[in-house]
């Protein structure tokens, strides 16, 4: 939807005509392989930032125009300063990509400095409580993200050939940073992971006898291996019950999963489990991470595993751990 009733100044083109602004932005964000996620995200703030600007055209305004934006979000909406420099960014890529203006003002826009937030954990006996609440393939998704620390999407969007039951490991494509890595795939879980592949093999089957089963394949690989998107190999391990129509070109495929269905049936689990704290899927990212350190892995290889570009981002965990080298023992519990 882009609000061409109601925002006028988001019809014109880049450069004032042609393509509509917030077309040329989605066709800049795809030349640059951003995710659908934050075209959609960047999308948004651009229309948000010309409607509370009274739907002016982005070239008629600068700095004090966003910096007015800015901090009606955080005073008026009191977004989370992640979020405030999410909004900056979205402007930044608009005006330095789309607009072609590297101004000056642009550097000097302050960006909201970033809460230190230690992760939310669980015990092992919460992990055994809460797990012991789901079932069926809400259950397989949970264990498999406790199990082996990936971030949500990096799990739905797995491929069939990223599973190594034989090495016992998982490869993580495309992952934070766009970086590739590998995970242990936990030997518990083979069994149902199994299952869940002649699940996705029966699936596809249907879908390629119906005329469908070429599943998107990331930037440019559907070009170099034509024959590639129907492969079984490339379909996803959790695919959606039902076929949809895909955003980036209204081509019917199947997708992976909803990422809602899980968080509801963790939010139940949690509930059903007594479980107080706030429980996500990135609650069981947290929880993979700070077992190892209190198991005694040490922390390089613990970053490799979550994928982080730098280990002070993995230490973070190291003032979550209930004992340790670093553990300290209140003066009321000695003898």
């Amino acid at each position: 939807m882009e609000y061409r009733s109601e925002t006028p100044a988001l019809q014109a083109g880049a450069g004032g005509g042609g393509r509509g602004l917030l077309q040329e932005m989605r066709r800049q964000l795809r030349v640059r392989h951003y995710s659908l996620r934050t075209e959609q995200a960047y999308l948004g703030w651009v229309r948000r930032f010309v409607v509370h600007h009274g739907r002016r055209h982005p070239r008629t305004m600068g700095a004090a125009e966003v910096q007015a934006f800015l901090t009606a979000l955080a005073v008026e909406g009191r977004v989370a300063p992640s979020t405030q420099n999410q909004a900056l960014s979205a402007l930044l890529f608009l005006y330095r990509e789309v607009l072609g203006m590297e101004l000056a003002w642009m550097e000097s826009v302050v960006r909201a400095k970033r809460q230190r937030k230690l992760p939310v954990v669980l015990s092992r006996a919460e992990v055994e409580r809460l797990l012991a609440q789901l079932e069926g393939r809400p259950w397989l998704m949970a264990s498999l993200l406790y199990g082996t620390g990936m971030r949500l999407l990096e799990m739905l969007r797995l491929r069939v050939k990223d599973l190594d039951f034989e090495r016992g490991d998982i490869t993580v494509r495309d992952g934070k940073g766009a970086k590739d890595r590998r995970t242990v795939l936990p030997r518990a879980l083979v069994p149902a992971l199994r299952l869940e592949v002649e699940r996705a093999r029966a699936l596809h089957a249907q879908d390629v006898a119906a005329g469908y089963g070429a599943v998107w394949l990331p930037h440019a690989l559907a070009r170099k291996y034509p024959n590639a998107p129907r492969e079984f190999g490339w379909q996803f391990v959790f695919p959606a019950l039902h076929r949809s129509l895909d955003p980036r070109d209204d081509a019917e495929r199947r997708h992976h999963v909803d990422d809602g269905m899980l968080a509801r049936a963790l939010k139940r689990a949690a509930r059903g489990a007594g479980v107080d704290k706030p429980v996500s899927a990135h609650t069981l990212r947290h929880s993979f991470a700070t077992h190892l350190l209190e198991s005694g892995y040490d922390i390089r290889t613990i970053q490799e595993l979550l994928g982080h570009k730098d280990v002070a981002t993995t230490q973070i965990y190291t003032h979550v751990l209930n004992r340790g080298p670093n553990g300290v023992c209140s003066p009321l519990d000695r003898g």
